[in-house]
């Protein structure tokens, strides 16, 4: 099946063209069809299969055409917002809102991003000029609804994006402030990794009939993702994972941590260890993200270390490798960091690096993927058995929280096991370990 058998303008085509992509994905090929007729629309799929151009290509068609361009009396629709994308996180709004523009460079219609975290006031100018689409993240959305500056109240379409992600985040009552503020009429399109009882509920509250699109078995892992954990004592964590990028030569890695302090030590301690690395999570502003982000794209930052605000949304072309240096307290998150590799049909590598504390954390995740994660311990590295398990307190290990990422005498030359210099210095060789 090509894109031309999905119904879609010649201008949209054109655009996909330019992109490089020629086949729908599995979400695209059930989803564009269902909005182009104007359905509501329930949709399940992980991360990296595409979805994004599975609802914007169509509300872009939709749009350009008119869609319910007049009212019931047959008087015509004015203002300017006639389609709301709600996302979860900042990052997420941003590449959406990227998304929307390229698919839509050869059409007559204009998107704004609004985000939480930035200067409002240019925000506030751009939607004053007229706006056809807007991407928001719930709260700063609420803000220009306060401050009058944002006008819903004749939309056309409203899509959730990730819409299980903003309940986790609390969002809950945001979002129904939001659907109070729209028309009755309107297509409503909700995308979710996981279909939780909330999504559910929320769902059952505003969609009409909606077509449930399917593509992915509920909360497994994406294909083409190899999964490997090695055990490894939690004092030595940082010592494997500079190791294994130094021995294994990683050029692109995402290393996810609890918790934002971690972060932060995390990505100080890589760089004394002669790796360029920077962190991303909730603290840093708008800015700084987007700065470590766009470096971590263009090869200059080698590692990238996030906290979960990381763990949808970011749109790494071909990331060959994510780390959890901390498995994450949700098993549903695991899946989410681990599909930011393995996307649109690339093959990527998800690597845990677990201690004798997060083996309850371990097992939660293989129950939810109803299958067991290979487990290989590394030469020199192997776990010290007599080692006992301790609470996992504030989101970190128990023990000596130091940690973490190895002591003071595992800086500088990342090591091999148990100390010894690699012979391949910085650079790393292509031996396997």
């Amino acid at each position: 099946m090509s894109f031309q058998s999905l119904g879609l303008s010649a201008d949209l085509l054109r655009a996909v063209a330019a992109q490089g992509y020629s086949t729908p994905t599995p979400v695209q090929r059930e989803a564009i069809p269902a909005i182009l007729e104007g359905r509501d629309v329930l949709a399940g799929a992980q991360t990296g299969t595409g979805k994004t151009a599975g609802f914007a290509l169509p509300l872009l068609q939709r749009l350009a055409a008119g869609c319910r361009a007049h009212d019931d009396d047959g008087r015509k629709r004015s203002g300017p917002v006639r389609a709301l994308i709600l996302t979860p996180t900042r990052e997420l709004a941003a590449q959406v809102a990227e998304s929307v523009r390229t698919y839509g460079k050869y059409l007559p219609l204009k998107c704004a991003v609004v985000y939480g975290g930035v200067n409002i006031n240019p925000q506030i100018a751009a939607l004053r000029r007229g706006v056809d689409i807007v991407v928001a993240t719930p709260g700063r959305l609420l803000d220009h609804v306060s401050q009058r500056t944002v006008d819903l109240s004749q939309l056309d379409i409203l899509v959730l994006d990730e819409a299980d992600r903003m309940l986790d985040m609390g969002f809950i009552h945001d979002i129904r402030k939001i659907l109070a503020l729209l028309p009755r009429r309107r297509q409503n399109l909700l995308f979710s990794a996981t279909f939780p009882d909330e999504i559910k509920t929320l769902a059952g509250s505003f969609l009409v009939s909606p077509q449930l699109i399917q593509v992915a078995r509920q909360s497994c892992a994406a294909e083409g993702i190899a999964q490997v954990v090695h055990p490894v004592d939690r004092e030595r964590k940082r010592e494997l994972l500079s190791w294994l990028i130094g021995s294994q030569n990683w050029r692109q890695v995402l290393v996810f941590t609890r918790t934002k302090h971690g972060a932060n030590r995390l990505a100080k301690q890589l760089q004394q260890d002669g790796l360029n690395a920077a962190a991303i999570h909730g603290n840093k502003s708008q800015g700084a993200r987007t700065r470590a982000l766009a470096e971590f794209k263009d090869g200059t930052v080698r590692v990238l270390v996030a906290t979960d605000i990381a763990a949808r949304g970011l749109d790494i072309d071909q990331l060959p490798h994510v780390v959890n240096f901390e498995l994450p307290h949700v098993a549903e998150d695991y899946v989410h960091r681990i599909g930011r590799t393995g996307r649109a049909g690339n093959e990527g590598e998800a690597v845990s690096l677990v201690c004798v504390d997060e083996a309850g954390l371990l097992h939660g995740i293989e129950r939810l993927l109803g299958q067991r994660i290979a487990r290989l311990a590394i030469s020199g590295y192997e776990p010290d058995p007599s080692i006992k398990a301790a609470p996992i307190l504030n989101g970190r290990s128990g023990g000596k929280l130091r940690g973490h990422g190895g002591s003071p005498r595992h800086a500088r030359n990342y090591a091999s096991p148990r100390g010894r210099p690699s012979r391949s210095g910085h650079g790393g060789s292509r031996a396997r370990a």
